[in-house]
Parts: C-alpha cells; structure tokens; sequence
C-alpha cells in the first residue's frame, strides 16, 4: 500500500476550499503503484485518506480496511472504513452525481440542517491493469446512527415506527422551511439517533436534491407525495419479510407522515387571526413553538383596517430551542428532545436544592453532581452502547420508575447501578465498529440489518 510520503502533493485552489491533487506516485523497486492519479477535491484534506485500497472496486476491498456497521438499502456500492481516529462512508457512484451531492451536503450543513457531513470526492482511480475505476463519495460517519432496519433487532412495533416517522415529518419540514427539494424521501435515505424515547432522523442522501430561495406549495406536496409512496413501499417489504407486526398497514402508516407534516408545518408558518382582547395569543403561539423545538426570531403582526383583529404569522423559526438553551447553559451538546428531558431535570434540581442561586451557576452544579457522575458511572466495556446524553435520560426515567413502583425516593446512586446490570449491559452497542468482519457479517449488512 502506497502511503502519502511517496506522493507529490499539488495544492489546486477551487471554488470550494482546496482541491488536492495527487499525480501518479513514485514507484520503487517491487512496489505496485496503488495510487494512480487521484483526484481529491475535500474542505480539509486529511492525508490518511491516501491509505485506502482506492485501486480496488469497492465491493472488494479487503475486510481489513472495513468497519462493519449497519448500512441501509442502497442503489450504489457503499462501504464504512476507518479514517484515522474517524470512521467515513464511502459511496462508488458518476463523477458528477458525487460532486453534486458533495456541494449540496455542504450547503446543507452551513444551513444547520441535519445531514451527514462531506469529507471528499475522489477522482481518477485505477485499478492495476490501468481501467478506470468509478469515482467516490466520501461522507462522516455519524456516530450513534442507525438505518431504519436496525432500529429494531427482530420485529418493528408499530410504537416504533410511528416514532420513526414522526422524526421524517421534522426533517422534512425542516428541509422545506430551508428551501431545499429532495426528491427521493424515503426512510432508507435516512438515519436515526435515540433521542430521549424518540428519533433524531439525518438526511443522509442528497443525490436527487435541489436548492431554491423558496419552496412553492405544489414542491412541498409532491416530495410528501414521493415520501408517502416510498414509505408504504419499504413497509411493504418488511410485512412481506415478516419483520413488522402484523397489525401495522404499511398504506394506512404511510398516511401518518402526511398528517404529522401538515400538522407541523401549520403551526409554523399559518396566519392566526384574533381580537385585540386576546393579545395573549401572541405569547401561546411562541410557547407553543417553542415547546416543537423552534425559536422564532422574526413575527408579523398586523391589524385589520377597522383595528378590530390582529393578523399574527411566525416569518423565521430555527429548530434546536432546547438544545441551544442547554449547550449555553451546560455546554453539552445533545438531540433536541434528549435537551428537553435534561432540562426538565436541571430546572427541577435547581428548584429543589439552589432556587437562590442563577440558572447559569445552578446549571454548572447540576453538570457536576448529576450528569458528570452518571456518565463516569458507565463501565468501559459499555460506553459504545448509547450516547451520554440518552444515557442520562435513561436513567433519570429508570429512578423515576423504580421510584414509583417502590412507592420510595430511589437514590441516584441505586437507580444507575441498577440501570447499567438490568437495561444498559443488555443493550446492543449502537456505536460498535467490527473491524474483523467475517463474509456472513458482511452479507447481513449488505442485506440492510444489523449483526446482533
């Protein structure tokens, strides 16, 4: 394997940060010139990236450069391999299919939308005997995701996949409100996080998207149209594999995802009308958007000619309005309704034991005698089971049951041993990485599953 010391680097600029490009490799005696004349356009070039079997179809290469992690139902090769201290997903697909989606990916990510994060496009590979070899897309792999068939490890419940949807409704919207067409939404094209009992979902293939100012009502309809049919169709497909509950209608589901848009996409954006006597409405409005996860940072208000209505329209609203009052408060970075459930617990620690005290010191004492504590608590052996953050959710709802059920205030200190040897040791790693994958492994994950 040629390594970066015997290559020349040429640094090109472009019109997206840097491109580096690799011209043929030096070949020493015995050494076969694995690195052709790559073509490598990245934000940031990481040299590691030099390390990979590029002169192999990626559908062969050798399991000792894959990670075996969960992938979804792809129309493309895809492969996980490591990428330094990272792991990366790396994509066979056109050349300009791969930048394409590479320039939208990084729209995407400075509009705070959530999406994988692109790493590079690579160019120019060969094989040995000098064929051309197709391009790549390299993206981040997002640590705790999961594709939507292995969420479940035998059968999905309809509670699940109900949950599952929901979070495709908010991506969508929010993908909408940021004026960006998918064109392909379905769950296969995207990942799940746990996030405090529900799913975070990540827009994880842009390939079909598109990018407007703004989107007109017949663009909306028509990718929640897409969306409904290609959701019916991968329920379909798991009634038919038996990996479902037989109570759940893939048609009738699939109806849940228009519903659960609309519903959202009113309150965020519909005019509401009242009197003047009922000028309250304009703060139940924000609380109530504020209780969906959004911040509105800009309203219309106007009155009708006679002055005897006002005409109330949120302009902008930002998702993320717990998660960002959390980050400032405690500097942890968590899903938003994982934020929400630590923020319930941190307001009502601060109520309880420091009401004296500011929220921004009662938040750091909270950090350091509740949160801290539990994820220190976790065994090494367990820590690539959850995130830290679903973690201390999960506990604070054990204590809270195991509370209840005892009729007795659980100490903390019983509710996380008993956490970590009855539910989180029997919990499947969600960030495991199986550098040794054996071919049956590999057959699962190129299935769509996970290895149990």
């Amino acid at each position: 394997m040629t390594h970066a010391a015997s290559a020349n680097w040429q640094n090109e600029p472009t019109d997206w940060d840097q491109a580096g490009k690799l011209p043929r490799a030096r070949e020493s005696a015995g050494r076969i010139n694995t690195l052709g004349s790559l073509n490598i356009t990245a934000a940031s070039m990481d040299p590691a990236l030099l390390d990979l079997p590029w002169h192999i179809p990626l559908e062969d290469w050798p399991k000792e450069n894959l990670a075996a992690l969960p992938r979804g139902i792809s129309r493309h090769v895809v492969r996980f391999a490591r990428l330094g201290d990272s792991l990366i997903a790396i994509k066979e697909t056109s050349e300009h299919v791969a930048r394409q989606e590479y320039h939208m990916l990084r729209k995407l990510r400075r509009l705070n939308v959530p999406a994988v994060s692109p790493v590079a496009v690579i160019t120019g590979r060969m094989n040995p005997e000098g064929e051309e070899l197709q391009p790549v897309l390299v993206t981040r792999h997002l640590r705790f995701s999961l594709p939507y068939r292995a969420v479940f490890s035998q059968t999905l419940r309809q509670v699940t996949l109900t949950r599952l949807i929901d979070a495709q409704a908010l991506l969508l919207v929010r993908l909408h409100l940021a004026g960006f067409y998918w064109g392909d939404v379905s769950l296969s094209n995207t990942l799940f996080r746990r996030d405090a009992g529900a799913f975070a979902a990540y827009l994880v293939d842009a390939e079909t998207g598109e990018l407007y100012p703004e989107l007109s009502n017949g663009q909306r309809e028509y990718d929640l149209e897409i969306a409904r049919v290609n959701i019916a169709g991968e329920l379909m497909d798991l009634a038919e594999g038996g990996l479902i509950e037989e109570s759940v209608d893939p048609l009738a589901t699939s109806e849940r995802i228009m519903d659960s848009y609309r519903r959202l996409w009113a309150e965020l954006t519909e005019q509401e009308s009242f009197g003047l006597a009922d000028r309250w409405r304009v703060d139940a409005r924000i609380r109530r958007l504020n209780d969906l996860g959004f911040d509105v940072d800009e309203l219309t208000i106007s009155t009708t000619p006679d002055g005897s209505q006002v005409q109330l329209q949120p302009k902008v609203v930002d998702a993320g309005h717990h998660q960002r009052r959390l980050l400032r408060l405690t500097g942890i970075d968590a899903q938003e309704n994982q934020a929400r459930r630590l923020l319930n617990d941190l307001d009502s620690y601060r109520a309880t034991n420091h009401p004296e005290l500011d929220e921004e010191l009662s938040a750091h004492l909270w950090v350091t005698q509740v949160f801290e504590p539990i994820v220190k608590a976790v065994p090494r052996d367990l820590g690539s089971k959850l995130e830290a953050a679903e973690v201390v959710h999960e506990v604070l709802e054990h204590r809270w049951y195991m509370s209840e059920n005892s009729n007795r205030n659980v100490p903390m200190a019983e509710a996380v041993q008993s956490y970590m040897d009855n539910i989180l040791r029997h919990r499947r790693d969600e960030a495991a990485i199986l550098l040794s994958a054996d071919t049956r492994t590999m057959q699962i994950l190129d299935a769509g599953g996970a290895p149990s």
